[in-house]
């Protein structure tokens, strides 16, 4: 279960800061899905961390996997530079994910 909320607290997390983008191009509506998304997405980061997720396993991931998934995203919705120096760097944050895994003990 903690592993659910983590994933949904990643998500979240990558979703409110598209919706920042959306709202600093000048479309203020969009600010309402920025709070909604960082509430869910520290409320669900927090209930993993109460379920026993350890506080390096699960912040690791969750920052992690944010700027992966948000470079990934800013790339393919707002036709962002992914230069071969930046996908190299994606693919280093999610080895470096893998190995924080890895080297957690088992829950």
């Amino acid at each position: 279960m903690v592993w659910l909320l983590l994933t949904g607290s990643i998500l979240t997390e990558v979703a409110a800061t598209l919706s920042l983008r959306m709202a600093a191009r000048g479309r203020p509506r969009w600010y309402a899905a920025v709070v909604t998304g960082y509430l869910l997405a520290f409320t669900g980061l927090s209930l993993a961390l109460a379920g026993g997720m350890d506080l390096g396993v699960a912040y690791g991931i969750w920052s992690a996997a944010g700027v992966a998934l948000t470079a990934l995203a800013g790339w393919a919705l707002f036709r962002e530079p992914l230069t071969w120096v930046s996908a190299l760097g994606v693919a280093l944050i999610v080895g470096g994910v893998l190995l924080i895994r890895l080297g957690a003990p088992a829950a």
